[in-house]
């Protein structure tokens, strides 16, 4: 009874731990950009969209397609970013075991 009393201890310090790193991922801001950071997008480190910003010339009535796509890529490689801080993040706390984790948006 023991074993299993101590083995709900280590259960509920590792969730804290985890609610932790969220909490912290959520404080972080993760740049991303495309077309040379003519588009910049910042998310968390749990990957939540916080702000875009556009060059103004990137910005053309005309052709509304590449601007979609931009920031597609941009946000793309910040939520990237974001998933591998995370990893890096959960890799502290399970000390190199090679638990999978994957944030909702990856």
């Amino acid at each position: 009874m023991a074993d299993f009393m101590n083995i709900l201890k280590q259960a509920q310090e590792m969730q804290g731990r985890f609610a932790k790193i969220q909490e912290e991922l959520q404080q972080l801001t993760i740049t991303g950009s495309a077309g040379g950071g003519m588009v910049v997008a910042d998310v968390s480190g749990t990957g939540q969209l916080k702000k875009i910003r556009l060059d103004p010339s990137v910005v053309n009535p005309a052709d509304i397609e590449m601007l979609e796509d931009l920031v597609t890529v941009a946000v793309s490689d910040a939520q990237q970013k974001a998933q591998a801080a995370a990893q890096e993040q959960m890799g502290k706390i399970t000390g190199g075991l090679n638990l999978p984790f994957k944030l909702p948006f990856g």
